[in-house]
């Protein structure tokens, strides 16, 4: 990925071209066009590129799109670091939906999900969080693969296993910790738990960085620099305003979400760690939005929307990062992704809904089987030739061992399943007979 161009100084633009400036506020065309270009928030690297009415100079384009802006910015000052962003209409209206409408439509969706139904839905969120984050970062496994070492409960073969499994149980930890402040001490924690046994030098485990030798750079090309993190010695201080930040919600008022999105993009640019910095800012939205009442997010995998568009996700830093810290970019961009997640959920439940109604269908054609019976037999007519162990069905459905290996040996004595021995332990599959049943 190309660092994109940083603009010029808007100053060093006016003084250069200033009566050209005034003459475009009376061009109708020019100025229909910069409307736009503020709608969809595009950064100068792109606008360079764009067909501008009359062939007007770009760079004067450039100066009064943000002198249009700056009118509308909100500033946040973070110990010697300005930051500033816009809240446009498709961002209100995207927290909008989080606040009233979507919630409420998909709590409703929600009671159609049988009892442990919900449950289930916030482990599986969990582990396609937990994936999805670590295959960001770099682990090499498959969806599938890493499905069945959590569900599984499997000892990780590897590094790119371990990190997943790392960060599926740093996910289930924070949802326990919504109520508790953040501290430099839960953020090295969270690190430690995310990173332990994955990297190189185990003094990166849990502990800042105490060296300047980092930057951010295309894995492919080390020359190619994104970002050199700030000075090691300001980590502490940083941290220290980072957690009263977090905390704090006096003051001028931030949406939450977009707080949240702040605290993200936040850890990435202090870069406290030598590694684990993506995947600890994941995690502290999650924490950050929990812990504000933002229930639907136990629902919902961000980061694998991240994951689809993971060349835009770099680019919404680099937009903010070279264009004086404007956080509109990493905003709109983390708001999209939230907004594809919630769409998402609502597939599931409507996805839910149908095998609700199947399933009950199904209990008043067999006799003698509850609910998740039903469920459970249904998976396994989608996998005719896949072995079951005890410990997926418990994982899966959120249930005690001795439930779920009580519901597989019920499904057996009906004749719906078969248990055979497989070394030390039993296996279930479907009965034969029942493949085209």
């Amino acid at each position: 990925m190309k660092v994109p161009e940083k603009p010029k100084e808007l100053q060093d633009i006016i003084n250069k071209n200033g009566t050209d400036l005034f003459k475009l506020l009376n061009d109708k065309s020019v100025m229909d066009f910069i409307v736009k270009c503020n709608r969809k928030y595009i950064h100068w690297d792109k606008l360079r590129y764009e067909n501008i009415p009359n062939k007007e100079n770009p760079e004067n384009v450039w100066a009064v799109i943000k002198i249009f802006r700056s009118q509308q910015y909100k500033s946040l000052e973070f110990n010697g670091w300005s930051f500033k962003y816009i809240l446009l209409d498709d961002a209100l209206k995207k927290l909008h939906l989080m606040d009233k409408g979507g919630a409420g439509h998909l709590e409703a969706g929600l009671e159609f999900v049988n009892t442990g139904g919900k449950r289930r839905y916030i482990v599986s969120a969990l582990m396609e969080e937990a994936i999805a984050s670590s295959q960001l970062e770099g682990a090499a496994t498959t969806r599938k693969i890493a499905k069945e070492v959590l569900k599984l409960n499997k000892k990780p073969r590897n590094h790119s296993e371990q990190m997943i499994v790392n960060g599926y149980e740093t996910m289930q930890k924070i949802i326990k910790m919504t109520d508790n402040p953040l501290t430099p001490e839960i953020i090295l924690e969270l690190q430690k738990n995310i990173t332990k046994n994955t990297l190189e030098d185990a003094h990166d485990v849990g502990n800042f960085r105490d060296t300047n030798d980092i930057v951010v750079a295309d894995p492919s090309k080390y020359d190619n620099i994104y970002y050199t993190p700030p000075d090691h010695k300001m980590i502490k201080d940083r941290i220290d305003e980072f957690c009263e930040f977090a905390n704090n919600d006096d003051g001028d008022f931030i949406h939450p979400l977009i707080k949240g999105i702040i605290l993200h993009f936040l850890i990435g640019y202090i870069h406290p760690f030598n590694d684990g910095n993506g995947r600890t800012a994941r995690t502290i939205f999650y924490w950050y939005v929990l812990s504000r009442g933002y229930w639907l997010f136990e629902y919902m995998a961000v980061s694998r929307i991240i994951l689809r568009s993971k060349k835009k996700y770099g680019l919404a830093y680099l937009h903010t990062e070279t264009d004086e810290n404007d956080l509109t970019y990493f905003i709109n961009y983390n708001l999209n992704a939230i907004d594809e997640a919630l769409h998402d959920m609502e597939l599931y439940i409507n996805k839910k809904q149908k095998e609700y109604s199947e399933a009950l269908v199904l209990i008043r054609n067999i006799e003698n089987i509850n609910l998740r019976q039903s469920e459970i037999l249904k998976e396994f007519m989608k996998n005719p030739e896949k072995n079951f162990v005890i410990h997926e069905i418990m994982t899966t459905y959120c249930v005690a061992y001795d439930t779920a290996r009580n519901d597989l040996l019920h499904l057996t004595e009906l004749g719906h399943l078969e248990k055979i021995k497989m070394k030390n332990k039993f296996i279930f599959r479907l009965f034969k007979n029942n493949i085209n049943g």
